[in-house]
């Protein structure tokens, strides 16, 4: 069922950054679940998918605050009057 909400199309959509990091993590994820990595680098794994996950959580956050956050009043725009 589509999203009622404004602007939630917009936030649906995907970077090209974000989905590169989303390609990277599924690839590290596949590396600890063949089971067949030695510890060292089961250990380099988890640190890579810890560390891309961040970057993920980062990309999102800064998308939204973006989408969300008002356009800078421009020169020579006077302001809409408060509403009563």
């Amino acid at each position: 069922m589509p999203s009622t909400r404004p602007g939630a199309a917009s936030l649906r959509r995907v970077s090209d950054a974000l989905e590169e990091l989303r390609v990277r993590l599924d690839e590290a994820a596949d590396g600890l679940r063949s089971g067949e990595a030695a510890p060292e680098a089961t250990l380099a794994l988890i640190e890579q998918c810890a560390r891309l996950a961040s970057e993920a959580a980062a990309a999102v956050d800064g998308e939204v605050r973006a989408a969300l956050e008002p356009l800078p009043d421009l020169p020579g725009q006077l302001p809409l009057p408060a509403g009563q």
